[in-house]
């Protein structure tokens, strides 16, 4: 019995007029590893994926799915946790993976012009014998690469004092739908015209596509030394981090972990936690030696009188890495605890902490699911790991309503909807609580003005007025929508 062939996809053909054969993933089979990012509840499986291996072909492939009106999903190393990088059904996932290159250091102007497909991690160990460094340190430095960073506006626990992605990045190139290669930013300390450059970041690939980025880097700090604070009610070290802060310091880390986070973290990696206590608090501090040692008593005395019932400060740069090791592995600690866990992003005020945390006790109780809290306590950016297992009936479910209600809480108490993964295909209806139509309205309005066709990332971040109405969210005057014309995206 003879069988048909399957027809060719006509966008395939044309990919392969710009890509070799080797760029091109198109078998349902090979394109499983890109049906999601790290939020991997959500999945979709996309018409074709393409690794271009230069700027040139990224430019060819933008022309051919502005012509042909293919929405396309650029990726990274896919960890973003808010599902960015998931896949349109009818359209492409532009990996940058392969572009991978470190393309210059420039030791005397303290910067690395580096491919979007270079690890963070990477940059700094470049770097490293010249005694600089690349600030921004997300939890899955080691994977992540610059371009979503740029995408998200990664932090890390090291945020508090060095900033996030938008405060060390000189300049971005990026391609544009028109397949474009655009300049944005300066390698002087400002450039003239409106500031482009942190409008990119954070926009989550729904302005153009990352290609090559020029970061700023840092000198090793002479001193660096953690505290490690132990608390038996975790109010109290809530309370005791405003104070820290309050008082003039300014840690270069300041993390919080409650105590389920302590022990599947002490379990996983042995950092030498006190499994006992309610929480504890990460304090580092860094500079010159004598900056140091004075920084150290003051925060010390600080948090004793926070009611910290044990602090403990690293003897030797050893016990400082293996302090900040159980922090940063907090995530695949999960692993071990619970089949599945959703990671919540939201920030909230200092002074409201202590607050917040015991509302979401309760919350965990209300839904019957275990929770634990990481977060960089410095500045209110809260992880909460929803714990729960997608093979029971109606579990994930509810860790969604769970997750949607911290959301709520955290703009409830004058915070947002996320501090550092972006908003993705996990927030997009929270956007909907966070603002009102003619912020949401501002935001389609810039990115039709990038993006006419609404082509680039569909459906992700920033919801119609329509979505919105239909989420019963925003209150709308008299059954009419403002500006119509944006409904479309």
């Amino acid at each position: 019995m003879s069988r048909t062939k399957p027809a060719i996809d006509p966008l395939i053909t044309l990919l392969r007029s710009v890509l070799p054969e080797s760029c091109i993933v198109a078998d349902p089979v090979s394109m499983k590893p890109y049906e999601c990012d790290g939020l991997s509840a959500y999945r979709q499986t996309p018409r074709v994926v393409v690794l271009p291996e230069s700027v040139e072909q990224v430019q060819a492939v933008m022309k051919i799915c502005r012509n042909t009106g293919t929405p396309v999903v650029p990726r990274g190393a896919g960890t973003s946790l808010s599902g960015g990088a998931m896949p349109h059904k009818n359209g492409v996932v532009l990996s940058l993976a392969r572009l991978n290159r470190i393309m210059q250091i420039d030791e005397h102007n303290r910067s690395a012009r580096v491919q979007a497909g270079v690890r963070n991690l990477q940059i700094s160990e470049a770097v490293q014998h010249l005694g600089l460094y690349y600030a921004p340190d997300p939890s899955s430095q080691i994977a992540c690469t610059i371009g979503g960073n740029v995408a998200e506006n990664a932090g890390g626990v090291h945020c508090l004092k060095y900033g996030l992605t938008v405060h060390n990045i000189l300049q971005v190139k990026m391609v544009n739908l028109d397949g474009e290669l655009i300049s944005i930013g300066s390698t002087a300390l400002d450039s003239p015209g409106y500031d482009l450059l942190a409008l990119l970041m954070g926009s989550e690939g729904m302005l153009g596509i990352v290609v090559e980025v020029l970061v700023r880097l840092l000198p090793r700090p002479k001193v660096a030394r953690v505290l490690m604070a132990a608390f038996d009610d975790i109010e109290r070290a809530g309370s005791a981090v405003a104070s820290v802060i309050a008082a003039g310091v300014i840690p270069g880390g300041f993390e919080m972990m409650d105590k389920a986070a302590i022990q599947a973290s002490e379990d996983f990696s042995g950092a030498g936690y006190p499994t006992d206590a309610a929480a504890i608090l990460l304090c580092e501090l860094d500079g010159t030696e004598e900056d140091v040692n004075a920084q150290v008593e003051k925060v010390e005395k600080l948090l004793a009188s926070s009611g910290a019932v044990d602090i403990r400060l690293a003897s030797d740069e050893s016990q400082r890495i293996r302090f900040w090791s159980g922090r940063k592995n907090a995530f695949p600690a999960m692993g071990r605890i619970s089949p599945d866990y959703y990671c919540m992003d939201g920030t909230i005020p200092r002074k409201e902490l202590g607050n917040v945390l015991t509302r979401i006790s309760g919350l965990s109780k209300k839904y019957d699911l275990r929770v634990a809290n990481v977060f960089h306590a410095g500045d209110g950016n809260l992880h909460p790991l929803i714990l729960y297992d997608a093979n029971q009936p109606d579990e994930f479910r509810r860790a969604e309503e769970f997750g949607a209600e911290i959301l709520d809480l955290c703009v409830a108490v004058g915070g947002t909807i996320t501090g550092e993964h972006g908003v993705g295909v996990e927030k997009i209806d929270r956007m909907c609580v966070q603002f009102d139509s003619a912020s949401l309205s501002q935001f389609l309005a810039v990115r039709k003005a990038f993006d006419p066709d609404g082509l680039l990332n569909p459906d992700k971040a920033v919801p119609t007025l329509a979505r919105c109405a239909e989420f019963n969210a925003m209150h709308v005057h008299h059954g009419q929508l403002p500006h119509p014309e944006l409904e479309r995206f």
